[in-house]
């Protein structure tokens, strides 16, 4: 990867660390969480944990992330939503109950962008950026984005600038837990060269050890994918402590959310 700029105050490259997925969203939209809604054990157990690793990991450099949250769960999870916010991380946009996003109909779409951004406005929340579900956008998708102010998308792809000018910070599935957690995850594990059974957490660390090595050699961009209700085990939460020391002890990497990313990247492309 080739930047036609440098990265802020001589850092030499820049890593994001993201979550996805605020509560049981996707589940009630599928028809699959029987539990009272507004109780979901990541939201208790999982995510307050997770950030205050993201705060105290590394001694004096916290990490501000961005967490990709469907609309919907704003309504449920207002008091963790604001916390996420008060710690300096960014809420961005993950639909309005995780749907596939490359599945839905124009009519759909918009109606999606409709309900989701007034949701938003409702919380205080001006969205700066999107990751769609599944990774894939529509036809339309862009334009949307573009009236509605958004700078940002974080889908499947390569780092750089997509369609309307919006800035893209894509993700790559090995660098997802999910990709090694999951059994539904199976045919993609496959279709990388992985067996279909899952992996271990040790798959995980190592692949992101050498991902980011390898996003320093490039002087890229890079970001990291950890699902809040995946968290279920010591060992898996080992992997995520020394990855963020990893990425927040190197003077070289500038750790940062995904909207201070493109804000960079849009001043950088007006001094062209």
């Amino acid at each position: 990867m080739t930047l036609p700029f440098k990265w802020p105050n001589g850092f030499k490259a820049c890593i994001s660390f993201t979550m996805d997925n605020l509560g049981e969203a996707q589940d009630v939209n599928k028809g699959t969480w029987h539990d009272p809604i507004g109780t979901h054990f990541s939201i208790t157990n999982q995510l307050p944990r997770m950030l205050d690793m993201l705060e105290h990991t590394v001694p004096n450099r916290p990490i501000k992330a961005t967490y990709f949250a469907e609309s919907w769960s704003l309504d449920v999870y207002p008091e963790m939503v604001n916390e996420i916010r008060c710690r300096g991380h960014e809420v961005a946009w993950h639909g309005y109950q995780h749907e596939v996003w490359s599945s839905l109909s124009e009519e759909e779409e918009a109606a999606n962008f409709d309900k989701s951004f007034t949701k938003a406005a409702q919380h205080g929340i001006e969205y700066e950026g999107f990751r769609p579900p599944g990774g894939t956008v529509n036809e339309q998708t862009y334009g949307l984005l573009k009236q509605r102010g958004v700078k940002y998308i974080s889908p499947l792809g390569k780092f750089g600038f997509g369609e309307e000018g919006i800035v893209v910070l894509p993700f790559e599935w090995r660098a997802v837990d999910a990709f090694y957690y999951m059994d539904k995850f199976g045919g993609i594990r496959e279709h990388y060269g992985e067996r279909k059974e899952v992996l271990e957490p040790k798959d995980f660390e190592a692949c992101l050890m050498k991902k980011i090595d390898e996003t320093l050699e490039e002087g890229g961009y890079m970001s990291i994918l950890f699902h809040p209700f995946l968290q279920l085990s010591e060992e898996k939460f080992a992997v995520m402590e020394r990855v963020l020391k990893r990425i927040g002890g190197d003077e070289d990497i500038w750790c940062a959310p995904c909207n201070e990313v493109a804000r960079w990247v849009l001043e950088q492309q007006e001094k062209q």
